[in-house]
């Protein structure tokens, strides 16, 4: 009679007992399981060495965290649920410390006004609103504008006109803050090409002409 698939007994590691510590592997845990039969207790101290010793090969960046080896005897108690009992150099670990969860940290979660220029353009922009009138603010709140102008430019490829980031300096402000009369901001040089972060092409290389022409040179003075 042909053998089929259905009397076959498959074994998936879905249906199995979760593992604590994946990264050691089911064979580390049955050997953990047969470590705790032991009756002797110096036998089953000698064993979980051993153990431990298997643990570093199997996951050797643990090396790389001060007092590894504390950790690796941390890790044997929990693959074996903190039921151990051997001659440990180190104190055994109390399960509720280690499966507390952190204390959340809390977040601001306030929404940015205008992504474009960003949170910290927010910031500025609220210092300056404290700052006493004065020749220094002015030609501070003149340099916030230049900036916020460049930003405006790399989202919005449209030209801007000044009246448009005065605005927008006094929207961010919540209109505690004035821009005096009489700012103006510098031209923008034709050439200026304001790009996206991570947009540019080339950044620090030669353009494919150049390179071609290195080429052509390279070329020329062979013989």
């Amino acid at each position: 009679m042909k053998e089929t698939t259905d009397n076959i007994g498959l074994d998936y590691n879905t249906e199995r007992e979760r593992l604590q510590m994946p990264e050691y592997g089911r064979n580390v845990l049955k050997m953990v399981e047969k470590l705790k039969e032991i009756p002797d207790r110096d036998k089953r101290t000698a064993q979980a060495r051993a153990i431990i010793k298997v643990m570093e090969l199997l996951n050797p960046q643990v090396r790389q965290l001060d007092n590894f080896d504390h950790k690796l005897w941390d890790h044997l108690y929990m693959i074996a649920g903190f039921d151990l009992d051997v001659d440990s150099p180190y104190p055994a670990p109390v399960e509720e410390e280690l499966k507390t969860r952190p204390v959340p940290i809390p977040m601001k979660d306030e929404r940015i006004k205008a992504t474009h220029y960003g949170r910290n353009i927010e910031k500025i922009i609220g210092l300056l609103v404290d700052e006493p009138d004065s020749e220094v603010k002015t030609e501070l709140i003149r340099s916030l504008a230049i900036y916020m102008r460049q930003q405006y430019l790399i989202w919005n490829k449209d030209s801007v006109s000044d009246e448009t980031i005065f605005k927008d300096i006094e929207k961010l402000s919540e209109y505690r803050l004035k821009v005096p009369e009489g700012i103006r901001l510098h031209q923008i040089n034709n050439d200026a090409n304001f790009s996206r972060p991570g947009m540019s092409i080339n950044v620090g290389g030669n353009t494919g002409k150049n390179r071609g022409g290195f080429r052509k040179n390279n070329k020329g003075r062979r013989k």
